[in-house]
């Protein structure tokens, strides 16, 4: 049965060869390893960190190892903070961390107040990982980051990447998309509903080598404003979700 069975793909080889026919395999797609956590997420977050490696922290230029990680609490950002304009470049001008942000919307904001200055409701809706402040874009529920080797306009790919989000409420409405250095996407990964009071939800992901080019960011059905509420509180509509850690692989020259 076996040689049969052979004979029988050994003419088909022959047929595909004489009839001019190429046969190719497909790509194999990338394998990731993803972590997701809610509740006491702090864990998880840790043992995120340790398999990307050591924190580089603002350390310029392109490292052999390690991660960088964006908290957002550093005292370079003071001048910015709860206003609509922080520099999509901070990261890796201000701070060299290979991080750039671009937005459909008008801007960003990095916010010291629980956002309460948009929206008094939000003080006792969203909550910080890591004291105290938390980002969104402005007008978007939409972001994407892009990675540069560190303080250098040069683009970079990552092995890794991970967000820490404030009050996911609906399930697979916040998520990571990753795209590949060709543009192709190499999955959307989404984060899991909070489970207690602190609201905090985490998703990571990581693959062998740095292959990931880009990072695209939904925060739940809604952006931030004055007179949107989420659907926890009376009257709300939309599942308003904020980010605070980002942590991801070092950033390696693309190309």
């Amino acid at each position: 049965m076996q040689r049969m069975r052979f004979l029988a793909l050994a003419a088909v080889a022959v047929i595909a060869a004489c009839s001019g026919d190429t046969i190719t395999n497909p790509a194999p797609v990338p394998q990731a390893a993803v972590v997701t956590a809610t509740g006491n997420i702090a864990p998880e977050v840790d043992g995120f960190r340790t398999v990307l490696g050591a924190s580089n922290g603002a350390t310029p230029g392109e490292q052999p190892t390690g991660r960088r990680e964006i908290n957002w609490d550093g005292a370079g950002a003071n001048p910015f903070d709860n206003k609509n304009d922080f520099p999509a470049d901070f990261f890796n001008t201000n701070v060299k961390s290979g991080a750039v942000f671009t937005t459909a919307g008008t801007g960003f904001r990095n916010d010291s107040t629980l956002f309460a200055e948009i929206n008094p409701n939000y003080a006792s809706q969203f909550n910080f990982f890591s004291a105290t402040k938390i980002f969104t874009p402005v007008g978007s529920n939409q972001l994407d980051q892009l990675f540069r080797v560190a303080g250098q306009p040069t683009p970079a790919a990552v092995r890794g990447f991970g967000i820490v989000f404030s009050d996911v409420d609906l399930a697979d409405k916040t998520t990571i998309q990753l795209f590949a250095i060709d543009g192709s996407s190499l999955g959307t990964f989404a984060a899991p509903v909070r489970s207690d009071a602190n609201g905090l939800s985490f998703v990571g992901v990581t693959y062998d080598q740095p292959i990931i080019a880009r990072a695209r960011i939904t925060l739940g059905t809604g952006a931030l404003g004055a007179n949107v509420n989420d659907v926890t509180a009376a009257g709300g509509t939309a599942d308003l979700v904020v980010l605070d850690n980002i942590i991801y692989g070092e950033p390696k020259k693309s190309f």
